[in-house]
């Protein structure tokens, strides 16, 4: 059963969520705010975190709570639902690591469709693509099955969407993907502008490792590739 929890200041929300979420079969936590929410995921982590921005007297404690959570686990999917939709905010909240970013207008079906598309994603790599246990592209090394990627032998720590991304970029060196074709490989529902922000996010923790990176290459006006060798 996988556990879900839900960090959300409004007590009626917060039941709703974890009423609609139980009757998916999922286990499920709920948190009023972050002090809270982060001593419990001290103790144990849950499968995926559902996250307001403004929680109680912390108008940006979700965005605190996810940068917390990703020092704690590089693939963690996180999701951001808030009444809060700017695009300022939508980017802040993906630059942070959040794997994905869904407005409280959106129905709960929506929210059940994103929680399950993010297992999903997971676990069809893992039982079903055995042959793809490990891809090797010069320097750079993924492991599907354990969602890893190492570049020059240290590894990057990549959100869960930012590892499909790589992986769906790096099958095919010198092949360009759209944006539309990396949504659907990472198996996310956003504007081409936020996929922009995970590309840019992810050049920048592979530069971290090696400041002359350059193997994701924009085509203009078409999306991106890796790099042929």
């Amino acid at each position: 059963m996988k556990h879900v929890a839900i960090v959300e200041d409004e007590p009626d929300i917060r039941a709703n969520y974890r009423t609609a979420l139980e009757r998916q079969h999922y286990r499920v936590s709920d948190y009023p705010d972050r002090p809270s929410a982060l001593a419990a995921f001290e103790r144990e982590l849950p499968d995926l975190v559902v996250i307001d921005i403004g929680l109680g007297e912390e108008s940006e404690g979700g965005f605190d709570l996810c940068r917390q959570l990703r020092q704690m686990s590089a693939t963690l999917p996180i999701i951001f639902l808030t009444a809060r939709d700017s695009e300022l905010d939508e980017i802040s909240g993906i630059r942070l690591g959040a794997d994905d970013y869904l407005s409280k207008d959106a129905s709960i079906n929506q929210l059940l469709v994103r929680i399950a598309g993010l297992f999903r994603r997971a676990e069809a790599f893992r039982q079903d693509k055995p042959e793809e246990e490990v891809l090797e592209c010069g320097p750079l090394r993924l492991e599907p099955e354990r969602m890893r990627v190492y570049w020059q032998a240290r590894e990057v720590p990549l959100t869960v969407t930012e590892f499909w991304i790589v992986h769906a970029l790096a099958r095919r060196p010198g092949m360009v993907k759209s944006r539309d074709q990396l949504m659907e490989a990472a198996n996310i529902y956003v504007d081409l502008a936020t996929v922009t922000s995970h590309v840019k996010r992810i050049r920048r923790k592979f530069r971290q490792l090696d400041e002359t990176f350059d193997g994701i290459e924009a085509v203009h006006g078409l999306g991106y590739r890796w790099k042929a060798a």
